[in-house]
């Protein structure tokens, strides 16, 4: 991954730290900070994911697709024979520490949410006898890149090898969601945890939210044909308390409505993917104007994921960038969602040569914008990003970072 000062002048590039150095930087604190063996000590990698088409339709159980790019979570661990756990991170603080018998319950804004949830998770089937010390980081700017699925993933992994638990990756995915839905109320889909779960090298990762079928695409693009883009806004929030739960809630109303209008009874938990296309084509004129938006988004997505596939397969970038693109507006004009930052950093990209398709990440209401582009291009970009995001949102102007990244593989244990 090449990171891009937020000079407005030309900036020079720099290569991101090399995983071994971070991890060696990781294991290092470990030892200093609780005095483990240096030969309990293990790492997980787990990478963190793009979307490049599916946008905000996972929770109506649609289709979706993702990768993985170089750019991790580290977590360096060691079992403990007592059940405590016992975290540092470099990004956040204070430490978090309690014992696998007493659980603290879920407490706002605090980062180790997902450590706690995680425990809880897997106790619901396993009985956890060993608890773990650990340090955690990753170098890429928190939001809209699933770090919360990513490090959650990690916590998993860490603690099935500390109690020798073979967990399969679906059970995994499940896990992921008991943590986010239930123990921290985020009404999310499996989109995150599966694309960092089940990727590989140079595929898309597609997904059935409906029958959590995974597979597979691979593409005919070569090394070097294109890169991962991720422009960080500078605006970081957590999406429960923001309108992501709305949003949900929304879809589904749509959904029940648009049955309703059919003739058809809808269960209380109905989604989007419930109702037949042909049923919106119909009576979608019928909606209200807010859910007509949202289902006008969902029907013209789930379209755009198909397409997008097709694309993918026949190695065509540039129509697979205008799909990006598409979704990125519909995610303004019919999701509704955005912050002016993101927007903005969307429009640049749009409209720059290079740029072969650029959306929202993440839920789209913090965080990131993403794009597939021309590695060749790389100075034009940044230098358009530069001439006039600082400008249109000096707030931000000491915070945003601009990131060149490339596919990468699925989480893993890996040694230290």
């Amino acid at each position: 991954m090449l990171q891009i000062s937020t000079s407005i002048n030309k900036p020079p590039i720099r290569i991101a730290r090399p995983e071994a150095e971070r991890i060696d930087i990781l294991t290092t604190r470990l030892q200093r900070e609780y005095r483990v063996d240096p030969a309990t000590i293990r790492v997980v990698k787990a990478p963190l994911r793009i979307c490049p088409l599916g946008a905000h339709i996972d929770h109506q159980l649609g289709l979706v697709t993702g990768m993985t790019i170089d750019q991790s979570l580290l977590l360096a661990f060691a079992p403990t024979n007592d059940g405590t756990v016992h975290l540092s991170s470099e990004d956040f603080e204070p430490p978090v520490s309690f014992n696998l018998a007493d659980v603290p319950p879920y407490a706002p804004r605090d980062w180790g949410n997902y450590i706690r949830g995680a425990v809880l998770a897997l106790q619901q089937t396993n009985q956890l006898k060993h608890g773990l010390v650990g340090v955690v980081g990753g170098e890429m700017p928190i939001g809209g890149l699933s770090s919360s699925a990513a490090v959650t993933i990690a916590y998993l992994l860490a603690l099935e090898s500390a109690n020798r638990l073979d967990v399969p990756a679906k059970e995994n995915v499940d896990l992921v969601r008991f943590t986010e839905n239930t123990y921290i109320g985020l009404k999310n889909g499996i989109l995150d945890q599966s694309v960092i779960l089940f990727s590989e090298y140079n595929h898309l990762t597609f997904i059935d939210c409906e029958t959590v079928e995974v597979n597979q695409i691979e593409g005919r693009m070569q090394a070097g044909d294109y890169e991962v883009l991720v422009v960080y806004s500078g605006v970081t929030r957590v999406l429960v308390g923001t309108d992501y739960n709305n949003r949900v809630a929304e879809c589904q109303e749509a959904a029940r409505t648009l049955l309703t209008f059919s003739g058809n009874g809808a269960e209380p938990d109905v989604r989007l993917r419930h109702v037949n296309p042909a049923i919106f084509a119909a009576e979608g004129h019928r909606l209200p104007s807010l859910l007509h938006k949202r289902a006008t988004h969902y029907f013209g997505e789930m379209q755009r994921v198909m397409d997008g596939i097709e694309a993918w397969q026949k190695g065509d970038l540039n129509r697979l960038g205008s799909l990006i693109s598409e979704s990125g507006e519909s995610s303004v004009k019919y999701y509704e969602c955005g912050s002016p930052q993101l927007v903005t950093l969307y429009e640049i990209l749009r409209d720059t040569p290079g740029v072969y398709g650029t959306r929202f990440s993440g839920a789209g209401f913090r965080g990131c914008c993403t794009g597939l582009i021309d590695p060749a291009a790389r100075e034009t970009i940044a230098e358009a990003i530069h001439r006039r995001y600082p400008v249109d949102h000096p707030d931000e102007a000491d915070r945003y970072s601009i990131h060149f990244c490339q596919p990468d593989g699925q989480a893993k244990l890996c040694s230290s």
